[in-house]
């Protein structure tokens, strides 16, 4: 399933607004720029802004997204044309051959179903040429953050925005459910232009670290490195791998 916040045109128009500070993507650039990566295949691309900034560098960039209206949005942005925009998910692919996948922000732990996960990495794997690499972050289970969202509440994070075209914005958030590895959480949005209430149902999946470097290997990865996230230092994993010589298991096994 598809968050509302990515898969509803209303919400998938405003994201950008809501969520500016996109410093955490400076990290990725960075080992873009590091293993001379070419090209590059962001999965899980939203609207846009890495690829964007990817393709301003010279890097031939694809962008792959199960929900359209944030790929709808990428396509419209400036410098759009520089970037090829797929509509779907690691599963559905066509034959390439990329120097760095990568799934920057939620995305990893956004892909919450272990079918889908695998998918994914089977995925990341056939489209990467041999010596090629994945990177991506996930939040480290150790530290709980669930217990610090416990504190998210109508009151402690709402905002009012004043959005150019679209009006005032109400927004808020609060967690829903804690049934680990599952973690749940809704985004209330209020248009005040017209009333209308769109809210967005979010899970993550938290994993272990040895647990994702099992799913890297039977995958037909090397784990590189485990890396600090350097907008949230001691928080997160971020996993450099390569594709190795060993083929994935395949996808109906466990």
């Amino acid at each position: 399933m598809v968050d509302a916040a990515f898969g509803h045109p209303r919400l998938a128009a405003i994201y950008d607004v809501l969520d500016p500070d996109r410093s955490d993507l400076d990290a990725y650039l960075a080992m873009a720029e590091e293993f001379g990566a070419r090209s590059v295949l962001d999965i899980g691309c939203g609207t846009g802004v890495f690829a964007l900034l990817l393709a301003e560098r010279g890097i031939t960039v694809t962008g792959i997204d199960p929900a359209r209206a944030s790929v709808d949005v990428a396509r419209g942005k400036p410098g759009a044309e520089r970037v090829r925009w797929l509509d779907g998910d690691a599963g559905d692919l066509p034959p390439m051959r990329i120097d760095l996948v990568t799934m920057t922000g939620n995305v990893a732990q956004a892909i919450a179903d272990p079918r889908a996960w695998r998918t994914t990495l089977r995925g990341a794997y056939e489209a990467l040429r041999p010596g090629g690499r994945l990177v991506f972050e996930t939040r480290d289970p150790a530290r709980r953050v669930w217990e610090e969202w416990a504190e998210w509440t109508r009151e402690t994070t709402y905002r009012m925005t004043d959005i150019p075209g679209v009006g005032h914005v109400e927004t808020w958030a609060e967690l829903t459910d804690v049934s680990l590895p599952l973690v749940s959480f809704r985004g209330t949005h209020v248009f005040a232009a017209d009333g209308d209430v769109l809210t967005s149902e979010s899970t993550l999946r938290f994993r272990e670290r040895t647990e994702i470097e099992r799913d890297l290997h039977q995958h037909g990865f090397v784990v590189e490195d485990v890396r600090d996230a350097p907008d949230r230092p001691g928080r997160e994993f971020v996993f450099v791998a390569r594709r190795g010589t060993t083929e994935p298991v395949p996808l109906g096994m466990p």
